[in-house]
């Protein structure tokens, strides 16, 4: 069972609640009287740049890949309004943080460039000579 002090992300990194902060606002769109006086919609925040839980590699890894997600302070922001309830938004926004988190962390497999067969390479220009003789049957004729 997971602790509700940390967010397990994978084997090797856990965060403390306590680096994330939560900035709660109003949520846009429909939704009457409610909407309007209640701040259920979420913001996550949780600073890469000086977080005392990753290491330095981890940490330059979270900025390159998470680079549409952080601002130029290196603070990780994720943005919730799904629910029209706070508590409701505020587990979703975990759950999405612990899934990008781990997305990012993924070793990456290197790609190794490969070249066509020479076979590939004949059966394609086949190919694409029997379409251009195809169509050119299929021109008409002026005499």
């Amino acid at each position: 069972m997971e602790d509700t002090n940390e967010i397990i992300i994978n084997e090797q990194l856990r965060i403390p609640q306590s680096e994330l902060q939560y900035r709660f606002s109003t949520s846009s769109g429909p939704g009457g009287q409610h909407a309007n006086k209640a701040s259920t919609r979420v913001t996550l925040l949780y600073d890469i740049a000086n977080s005392p839980s990753l290491e330095e590699d981890m940490r330059r890894i979270l900025l390159k890949r998470l680079v549409s997600h952080v601002d130029k302070d290196g603070v990780l922001q994720i943005h919730v309004q799904d629910s029209r309830s706070q508590f409701r938004n505020r587990e979703i926004a975990n759950g999405r943080f612990r899934e990008l988190m781990a997305a990012a962390l993924i070793k990456r497999k290197r790609r190794r460039p490969t070249r066509p067969s020479k076979a590939a390479i004949q059966k394609r220009l086949e190919t694409k000579k029997k379409q251009s003789q195809r169509k050119q049957e299929r021109r008409q004729k002026y005499d």
